[in-house]
């Protein structure tokens, strides 16, 4: 087989792939966030305040981490997600330090642009978003 061929057929599932494991790891802060689970370190109180900005931050996380999951709405939630990354980094870590690996935000940043290209690049074959674009394609090839 053709690298090429393998590169062509590969690359869309791949995408799907990055989406599915980016979304779990990501759903999983929100969790954390909202209902405490998995534990953090040192035992925290579960739960932020009520319509506090980490309260919105574990609903956008938690709603948006599902959504991307199953990979429905895939482009304008990965935006809204890489714009919460960009914005959880700018007030939440870079005032600690200028170097990412010193202030914790290089997680923030690999999301945003994970999150940015998945925006652009949408949610791969095996998502939601695909299989209702295939079904909306197949309607219209039938009303003809």
């Amino acid at each position: 087989m053709k690298t090429q061929t393998l590169t062509a057929e590969w690359a869309p599932r791949l995408l799907s792939v990055l989406r599915i494991v980016a979304a779990l790891i990501f759903l999983e802060h929100g969790t954390q966030k909202l209902f405490g689970f998995p534990p953090r370190m040192g035992g925290a109180a579960i739960g932020p305040a009520v319509f506090t900005l980490l309260w919105f931050a574990a609903v956008i996380e938690l709603v948006g981490g599902l959504l991307l999951l199953v990979g429905l709405f895939t482009r304008p939630v990965a935006f809204l997600l890489a714009g919460e990354m960009a914005f959880a980094y700018f007030i939440g870590h870079a005032p600690r330090n200028f170097f990412p690996a010193l202030n914790g935000g290089d997680a923030a940043i690999l999301y945003c642009f994970v999150f940015l290209y998945m925006a652009a690049a949408g949610g791969g074959p095996w998502s939601l978003d695909h299989a209702r674009e295939r079904r909306t394609v197949e309607r219209v090839v039938a009303l003809r």
